[in-house]
């Protein structure tokens, strides 16, 4: 019965077979037997399935999956700590645990991690990165984002709050790397979007310590300014050393004074030794007058800090004894600017660093478990197991489809069923031949 025959010949079963039979259930034995009879057709089935299925499965590209685990920072400190003590103890642990981390946001930071990983921003930061519309053979941008979706699995344990990041790829480098790369983009998104209270300060202090930074450098400025045109260096050392200086210059004059009042006694007016005392003794007199200089005011811009001054002016190494004090009360005030700004800068540089130090460890960093490496085995697709997936599919569709055919042939054909089958059949053919030759026409 079955030599010669080909598989659609196969359906056609002998009239003996097909004859009308009372419709009634098929017993399992009587479908046993009815596949066996077509054990040989069903074999053949398996047989191309099975090389197709497997031509398919060795068409398909492997893909090689990349996985990185992150745990989220433990931002709870001893308060967290407390509560989960207090759990341990409770009667009832789970209500209490659940409680707490309700309370504190325990798995806060691990859904917030999720949906960083998920955004839009690092899904196109990789697009760019990695240049996945090319890749990816996508013509939209949007096209792109879904099938990195598609590729990429994120899962949390929902016990210990560890992420899991698993991306796939036909090339087992660039899985590697782009898993890392979702792991830089967090960071970065992370640092990025840090608003603490720290970071508020931080930016606070960073501002003061600019305009103090220039507000000193301006005082001192102003103070070098007054101190280059006056000649002014250190008031307190500068009027201690010009008193000394004008005390030797006094002793010295008197006693060039007594000498002279000898000498005269001795010689004449004409004498040299008289003449040559007058001159020192003029010296001593001249260098004591420009040392104590004139009682009267200074000009209006000795005080300032233009500098500009007059071709003419005579260079003096020190300021007259006599405008010390009235050089003094300006200088302290440049004196006493420079300080202040020099104290304030130096409390909020102190505070600048304790601040970047606070906001080091308020940002909340990725601390990664798993790094990402380069995998060594595919991960799809499971040739074998797909290929006999297959098989079994094809060759269970043939059983179904002898089973039907063989149902078919025992109904009445005065069944309802069987006479709108007649009446829609021949309707049905003739259209498929009609649009058959009307394609071919066309062709």
């Amino acid at each position: 019965m079955e030599s010669g025959l080909t598989p659609i010949s196969y359906l056609d079963l002998p009239e003996r077979e097909l004859a009308p039979a009372p419709a009634r259930p098929m017993h399992w034995a009587e479908r046993a037997s009815l596949l066996w009879k077509w054990r040989r057709m069903l074999a053949r089935v398996a047989a191309v399935s099975f090389a197709v299925s497997l031509t398919i499965a060795f068409l398909i590209p492997k893909q090689y999956k990349s996985s990185a685990s992150i745990m989220p920072p433990d931002q709870q400190g001893s308060s967290a700590m407390l509560l989960a003590a207090l759990a341990g103890r409770s009667a009832n642990p789970g209500a209490l645990s659940g409680l707490a981390a309700s309370f504190l946001g325990v798995h806060s930071s691990t859904a917030l991690f999720e949906s960083l990983l998920r955004s839009s921003t690092v899904s196109g930061h990789l697009i760019d990165r990695f240049n996945l519309q090319h890749v990816y053979r996508n013509r939209y941008r949007i096209d792109t984002a879904r099938h990195l979706a598609r590729v990429t699995k994120i899962t949390d344990d929902k016990k210990s709050g560890v992420i899991t990041i698993e991306v796939e790829d036909t090339s087992p480098v660039r899985a590697r790397d782009m898993a890392q790369a979702y792991l830089d983009e967090l960071n970065k998104l992370v640092t990025q979007t840090n608003t603490s209270e720290a970071h508020r300060e931080r930016v606070f202090i960073e501002g003061r310590l600019h305009t103090v930074q220039a507000d000193l450098e301006r005082a001192q400025l102003d103070l070098s300014e007054f101190s280059s045109k006056n000649a002014t260096i250190n008031i307190g050392e500068q009027t201690r050393a010009m008193v000394e200086a004008g005390a030797r210059l006094q002793a010295q004059l008197l006693l060039e004074q007594s000498g002279l009042q000898s000498l005269r006694q001795i010689y004449g007016d004409g004498n040299v030794r008289i003449r040559e005392s007058e001159a020192r003794i003029s010296s001593l007199q001249h260098q004591l007058e420009r040392m104590a200089g004139s009682s009267a005011p200074l000009p209006a811009d000795a005080s300032s800090s233009d500098t500009t001054a007059a071709p003419d002016d005579k260079i003096e190494l020190y300021p007259p004894l006599r405008q010390l004090p009235r050089l003094s009360v300006p200088y302290a005030d440049f004196y006493r600017r420079v300080r202040i700004q020099e104290t304030l800068y130096e409390l909020l540089t102190q505070q600048y660093e304790l601040a970047r130090i606070e906001e080091a460890k308020d940002v909340p960093t990725v601390n990664v478990i798993d790094y990402p490496g380069v995998p060594e085995k595919k991960s799809f697709p499971p040739r074998l197991l797909l290929a006999m997936f297959l098989t079994l599919l094809s060759v269970s569709f043939a059983a179904a489809l002898i089973l039907t055919r063989y149902g078919w042939t025992r109904i009445d054909a005065g069944d309802p069923r069987k006479i709108l089958a007649a009446e829609i059949s021949p309707v049905l053919r003739n259209r498929l031949r009609f649009l058959f030759r009307r394609r071919g026409g066309g062709a």
